[in-house]
């Protein structure tokens, strides 16, 4: 579980192919604290990733075929720009929103423009994904937890603080640019029972049944 929160932002090393997948090598500037040890979950650009190797200032994670087939992972370059985020512990400190690093789909970038000193993110995605997006709430954009300012039938838009711009790899991205989004895990159980429905009208006593209410 993770908290949509960047810890700091990496940088891929290699990228070495394996039969069944790719091994990712990926470097930070400074230390970890503590020190990352051998298969701790990792979000690396929002996905989750076990590290199988760690040094001081680096570490590797194996990517499976279908992980690269569902995420941008498959075409990252040399020296791009990850941001990175390690596994919740109990007892942390809880702000974001709940990230489990399962991506829900891949957004294309279409638009980035100034509000004031932020910048306003617009992202076309396909509308399996909108669909379980909500106004106001929380999604998780190449692992960055961010608020829902606009919600259209095939797009959505968030807005951007300086701080966040400049301590994430947003800094790098540009319109035409595919990123990872993954949906607020609430409203994924939500969208599942509504499929689930039958009668377009959602009462009350629906709500209660599937563990909604007190």
């Amino acid at each position: 579980m993770f908290t949509g929160l960047i810890e700091t932002v990496g940088r891929l090393t290699r990228m070495e192919s394996r039969s069944a997948g790719a091994r990712l090598v990926i470097s930070r500037e400074g230390t970890w604290d503590p020190a990352l040890e051998l298969g701790e979950s990792i979000a690396v650009q929002g996905v989750c990733l076990t590290v199988t190797e760690a040094g001081t200032d680096w570490f590797a994670c194996d990517v499976l075929s279908e992980t690269l087939q569902r995420t941008t992972l498959a075409s990252a370059r040399k020296g791009q720009a990850l941001n990175l985020e390690r596994a919740l512990r109990l007892g942390d400190r809880f702000g974001g929103h709940m990230v489990s690093g399962h991506v829900d789909g891949v957004g294309t970038l279409e638009q980035i423009r100034m509000e004031g000193a932020d910048r306003v993110v617009r992202v076309h995605c396909a509308r399996d994904v909108t669909e379980g997006i909500v106004l106001k709430g929380s999604v998780a954009l190449d692992g960055i937890s961010l608020t829902v300012t606009r919600l259209d039938a095939d797009a959505f838009e968030v807005k951007i603080i300086p701080w966040t711009w400049q301590h994430t790899s947003l800094r790098d991205r540009q319109a035409g640019d595919r990123m990872h989004v993954e949906i607020d895990m609430i409203g994924k159980y939500v969208k599942r029972y509504m499929s689930q429905v039958n009668d377009s009208s959602l009462t009350e006593a629906q709500l209660r049944a599937a563990g909604y209410g007190g």
